[in-house]
C-alpha cells in the first residue's frame, strides 16, 4: 500500500514538473510558442534570448520553484529519502518531457537546482556558486550547467558517507547527471566546434503577435 501512495506522489511530482514556466511566459508576454525559437527549449537560457531578462528571471524562478516545491512536499509528508529522490527526479523528467507540451521542454537544470537547495541547502548553494563562477568566466551557460550536474553525485557521495545527507539521494544525483548531460549533447558538440553561443549573444527578434 505504501508504494501505491509513493507511486501517486511520484506521478504528482512529474505533473508539477511538466508545468512549463517558459512556455506560459512566451504565450503571455509575446504571444509565441517559445519552442519555435532559439534552441527550442523552454528553460531560462532560451527565455533570455527570446523573452529578454525579465522573462528569463520569471522563467528561472518558476522552474527552480518546481523542483523545490516537489522536495518540500515530499519532506512535508515525511516520505523516505528514496521517494524524495524519485519525486525530485520525476519533476526534472516532467520539465524536460512535459506531458502538456508533447513531451518537450527544457534541459532540467533549474528544477534540479531547486531540488538540491531543499535536499541540502549548503550543498545546493555551493554547486550553484561553482556553476555561476564558471558561467562568469566562460560566458557559456552550458559549461556551468554541466559542471553543476556532474559535481552533484560526487558531492552527494561525500556527504552521504559522512552522514550529512541520505545516501539514497544519490539515485537523484547520478541519474540527473546522466540525463542532463545527455540533454546537452548539442551544446557539447558546439563547445567542441567553438560555435556555442555565449550569454548575451544571439538575441532573437520576435515578430509574432
Amino acid at each position: 500500500m505504501d508504494w501505491l501512495v509513493y507511486g501517486g506522489m511520484i506521478a504528482l511530482a512529474y505533473l508539477i514538473g511538466s508545468i512549463s514556466t517558459g512556455y506560459v511566459m512566451g504565450r503571455l508576454a509575446k504571444g509565441i510558442d517559445i519552442r519555435q525559437y532559439g534552441s527550442g527549449r523552454t528553460g531560462g537560457t532560451n527565455a533570455l534570448r527570446t523573452l529578454g531578462p525579465a522573462g528569463a528571471v520569471i522563467t528561472g524562478v518558476g522552474d527552480v520553484g518546481k523542483g523545490a516545491a516537489v522536495v518540500l512536499l515530499a519532506k512535508g509528508f515525511g516520505l523516505p529519502p528514496l521517494v524524495v529522490a524519485l519525486m525530485a527526479l520525476a519533476a526534472v523528467i516532467g520539465h524536460n518531457h512535459s506531458i502538456f507540451l508533447s513531451f518537450h521542454g527544457g534541459a532540467g537544470v533549474a528544477p534540479t537546482v531547486g531540488a538540491l537547495l531543499v535536499m541540502g541547502f549548503w550543498m545546493g548553494l555551493g554547486l550553484v556558486a561553482v556553476a555561476v563562477a564558471l558561467v562568469g568566466i566562460t560566458k557559456y551557460a552550458s559549461v556551468g550547467s554541466l559542471a553543476l550536474v556532474n559535481l552533484t553525485p560526487l558531492l552527494m557521495l561525500a556527504l552521504g558517507y559522512t552522514g550529512a545527507l541520505p545516501l539514497a539521494y544519490l539515485v537523484f544525483g547520478v541519474t540527473i547527471a546522466a540525463l542532463i548531460t545527455w540533454a546537452h549533447r548539442p551544446n557539447i558538440a558546439r563547445l567542441r566546434a567553438g560555435s556555442e553561443r555565449k550569454l548575451g549573444e544571439g538575441g532573437i527578434k520576435i515578430t509574432a503577435n
